[in-house]
């Protein structure tokens, strides 16, 4: 018992779990949840639904940052998988059939998976840090994102396209089957197979990874790819949920809630081990906190205030140091109240 606080996963559990009974004070019926129309319904599906594209952004995310990359294009390659999907189905001679919406899902994650190898080209061939090649498709990629709709907010009505979304499969949102499933498939890659070895060996010390002979230029390649079919799939999903494209707001700084969770569910910055466990913690965090900014009556205008210092607060209890600092200054405390005494 003494040594679980110092797991990786103790941490992040204990804040999600404090957000949500700070949920459950202010609204007892939070933890409800209801079958309607054979469906499940309730504040804890929507915080489950509204964070899969989170998770599935995270997913990629952990990966490049195990490598000491970062990938800042996430955001933008998500508006640019749903322009591309929703110009598709609307320019299409069928706009409403279920193989005008497959072939627009195909065609935005084949344009994801080549925007990943422009990322792992720049990355890993041109030796460019990861932090200014990915800033270069996100500034560009709005743009793009832009073009394709050509400076509109595109709208389709395609019920297979909307599923993606909104539908349910076996009383479940899709949305949350379809993260789970990319986590699942995540997991059991990088953890029964030497990929997840490689890409830590990558990130700990990508010299001494290239004399054992581990390929490291594919290795980036390899996550930079995943890290945009990742966020492709979150823009499909968040066009999917309005039936629209919005160029501009669709994926707006879901980069950042991204690389939250990652820091959040204990992976470092610093490259090398990654935990995709947490990473799903981190992002049910994320998604919490979003439910419990207007559940417990935080003004909008400060939301993203209240988010940072909790986000900080959550940072600083995962810190070995702020904890022995703290730890230290507690036990000082005592005896100079006792010396004054005397």
């Amino acid at each position: 018992m003494r040594d679980l606080p110092r797991h990786r996963l103790f941490w992040p559990v204990l804040a999600l779990t404090l957000l949500l009974v700070v949920n459950v004070v202010a609204t007892p019926s939070f933890v409800q949840v209801r079958m309607q129309d054979g469906h499940l319904y309730g504040s804890l599906v929507d915080i489950l639904r509204n964070g899969a594209p989170v998770l599935l952004v995270a997913l990629g995310m952990t990966l490049v940052i195990a490598t000491r990359g970062i990938d800042l294009s996430v955001g933008a390659i998500a508006a640019i998988a749903g322009a591309v999907a929703c110009v598709h189905i609307a320019g299409s001679g069928d706009p409403g059939s279920a193989g005008t919406a497959i072939t627009a899902i195909a065609l935005a994650l084949a344009v994801c998976v080549l925007l990943g190898l422009w990322n792992g080209f720049l990355v890993s061939v041109l030796g460019i840090q990861p932090i200014i090649a990915t800033l270069v498709l996100m500034t560009a990629g709005r743009g793009l994102a832009m073009l394709v709709t050509g400076g509109q907010i595109t709208t389709v009505n395609n019920s297979f396209f909307k599923a993606v979304g909104t539908g349910y499969v076996f009383t479940l949102p899709v949305a949350i089957l379809l993260s789970l499933g990319v986590l699942a498939v995540t997991a059991l890659v990088t953890r029964r197979t030497a990929l997840g070895m490689l890409v830590e060996a990558v990130g700990i010390n990508p010299e001494a990874s290239r004399l054992a002979g581990v390929r490291s230029r594919t290795i980036l390649w390899t996550v930079y790819v995943f890290s945009a079919f990742c966020a492709g799939l979150a823009g499909l999903m968040i066009a999917a949920n309005t039936s629209a494209a919005d160029a501009n707001n669709a994926g707006l700084w879901i980069e950042l809630d991204a690389i939250l969770a990652v820091v959040i569910g204990g992976t470092s910055l610093a490259g090398g081990r990654f935990s995709l466990t947490g990473t799903l913690v981190g992002a049910l965090f994320i998604a919490t906190l979003a439910t419990t900014v207007p559940t417990i009556g935080i003004p909008s205008e400060t939301n993203y205030l209240f988010k940072a210092v909790v986000v900080i607060a959550v940072c600083l209890l995962q810190s070995p140091k702020a904890r022995a600092a703290v730890w230290r200054r507690g036990r000082r405390r005592p005896s100079t109240v006792k010396a004054g005494r005397a």
